[in-house]
């Protein structure tokens, strides 16, 4: 009774995700078998897991650089530093647990089961919608950049966001095309999409988790397409295309400028 009531949620979590040591591990061992309740959502736990990491077999893991270059671009002085400041601060400890397919550790969420799913969900969702509608050339977006006004205003009913703002990228060579509403995690998300003079397109997407809560840094990589993402309280926020990671990163910085807080 005294080791089954030493053994938390966390613990399990822990014992999930390959953190504990050799004794405790042992522990949670003489827990599991025990109590087959428990062992049984453990399982499903590395169930989960194993199908997150097959999903994203051919994305890279985060490259030592980015840790550097995440935190040095967001701590450059904008009309939010304060805010600036603690998501760099966010992005840096991220990156320093070493974070392997998107899973931070459960020690950086109330609650692992929903963070570690978004955090997932994101980026395959930005890159599916890159890869789907980028390449069209009629209908690439359902409301063109002449309705900017109207674009911003219907995706902002739809994901309840009263000031949703279309990120203007003109300063970086992107101007507007449109954007369109797609499902993000089986829910509202808007997308808005972009090119530059050469004909290359980026997309910026937007979802809404009201369960979310946890802010993180993360670039995602696959094949020739690259990912920034970020959850920013409700919000989750990923921008894609198959362009540099330093102009990626420009891009993210002035849609993190001008999305609302």
């Amino acid at each position: 009774m005294t080791e089954a009531r030493s053994v938390s949620e966390a613990d399990l979590h822990a014992y999930v995700d390959g953190f504990l040591h050799e004794a405790d591990r042992a522990r949670v061992e003489r827990f599991l078998a025990d109590n087959p309740d428990a062992a049984q959502t453990v399982a499903d736990w590395q169930e989960q897991n194993e199908e997150f990491r097959l999903a994203f077999a051919g994305y890279e893991m985060s490259r030592p650089s980015d840790m550097k270059l995440l935190a040095g671009g967001l701590v450059r002085d904008t009309p939010r530093p304060r805010r600036h400041l603690a998501l760099a601060a966010a992005t840096v400890m991220v990156f320093a647990l070493g974070a392997i397919g998107g899973h931070y550790g459960p020690k950086m969420f109330e609650t692992p089961e929903i963070r570690l799913a978004y955090t997932e969900i994101l980026p395959r969702e930005a890159r599916n919608a890159f890869l789907v509608y980028a390449g069209e050339v009629r209908h690439p977006v359902e409301v063109f950049a002449n309705e900017e006004a109207h674009l911003a205003t219907w995706l902002g009913k739809r994901l309840s966001i009263a000031d949703l703002k279309v990120p203007n990228l003109q300063m970086l060579g992107f101007k507007l095309i449109g954007g369109r509403l797609l499902p993000v995690g089986g829910k509202p998300g808007a997308m808005f999409m972009y090119e530059d003079q050469t004909g290359q397109r980026v997309t910026v997407l937007v979802g809404r988790n009201r369960d979310n809560r946890t802010t993180g840094f993360r670039f995602a990589s696959a094949s020739k397409v690259e990912t920034f993402y970020w959850i920013d309280g409700e919000l989750g926020y990923a921008v894609t295309g198959e362009i540099s990671r330093d102009m990626l990163q420009k891009i993210a910085e002035e849609c993190y400028r001008q999305f609302p807080s």
